[in-house]
């Protein structure tokens, strides 16, 4: 097993300070036009941390399973040196630009996601609001097992890419040089992808790279200031609603729909996905509880309607 560092662990006193010294900041520097802190969000937002750190222990369980029979049986393998992890790290935001999209368009995976996205303030707190159900994500990695990289190797990169994300959470970071805003996801490029705006919705998946987004079509520029959160709100701070809401409104319309088509389309469609209007005439409005960017009716399923 490669001897990789736990890049998390030793982040976390890197993670502590720079949140202290955002908090302070608004303390000395208040911005009118910031979200900045609310304790109450605050204190949601490091309870759902905390809680994805057990919740990721027991996932990776059946998970590390699946990939280690898989990496047995493919007669491929990478070598853990200095010149592959840079391309290992390449190919894994590559397949985490496509996981994150796919928790967009995709309700089922919405519903754990939506949990990152459902607080209205956007500061390195943020960053921590981590869903419990992230087994949903390992499928994505599965073609870097089959060329032959270590598991291990994996958990590596997709851990440098979390610790990259984490200090594009804020707005004390204004727009960068240009080359960088360029090529690396940046603070201007993730509050865009925060906003729920229509023309900021389903935009900048991109973990550490942005360049992605450039050439699979969804990157915007930030220009408006954004609002942050939901297009329709949860008004809780419970971590446990604040993990659960979505699921709880898929089960609600899967139990409400017509049919084996309308329950298919309310787990597996896009998160405002609603059946055609009859005749006696539909709303074409997103469910009650519907994720950012629920798209009405005639809108069509596609990669721009969630936040």
């Amino acid at each position: 097993m490669p001897n990789l560092p736990d890049v998390v662990l030793w982040s976390i006193p890197a993670f502590v300070l720079l949140t202290v010294i955002e908090l302070v900041s608004y303390r000395i520097h208040p911005d009118e036009d910031a979200a900045g802190y609310e304790a109450k969000d605050a204190v949601t937002s490091v309870g759902m941390g905390l809680g994805s750190l057990v919740f990721d222990f027991l996932w990776k369980i059946p998970i590390v399973a699946v990939y280690t029979a898989l990496y047995e049986l493919t007669p491929l393998r990478v070598p853990v040196l200095w010149w592959t992890i840079p391309l290992m790290l390449l190919v894994q935001d590559f397949l985490y630009y496509w996981q994150h999209r796919g928790h967009h368009v995709i309700r089922i995976l919405w519903a754990c996601h939506v949990v990152h996205h459902s607080s209205r303030k956007f500061n390195f707190t943020t960053a921590l609001r981590q869903p419990w159900t992230s087994a949903t994500s390992w499928p994505f990695y599965l073609p870097m097992i089959a060329l032959g990289v270590h598991p291990a190797a994996i958990a590596f990169c997709y851990s440098v890419n979390l610790v990259y994300q984490f200090w594009i959470h804020t707005e004390r970071v204004g727009k960068l040089a240009r080359p960088f805003e360029y090529a690396f996801n940046t603070p201007s490029h993730h509050r865009v992808h925060h906003a729920s705006q229509g023309g900021y919705l389903d935009r900048n998946f991109g973990g550490i790279l942005i360049v992605w987004d450039r050439m699979f079509g969804s990157w915007v520029g930030e220009g408006e200031k954004p609002v942050y959160g939901l297009t329709k709100n949860i008004s809780t701070y419970n971590p446990l609603r604040v993990a659960t809401h979505e699921y709880a409104a898929i089960a609600r319309d899967v139990r409400r729909a017509s049919g084996w088509r309308e329950r298919a389309g309310r787990v597996f469609r896009g998160p405002g996905w609603q059946p055609a209007p009859t005749p006696a005439g539909a709303t074409g409005e997103a469910p009650a509880n519907a994720p950012a960017g629920a798209a009405p009716a005639t809108a069509p399923a596609t990669a721009e309607h969630a936040a």
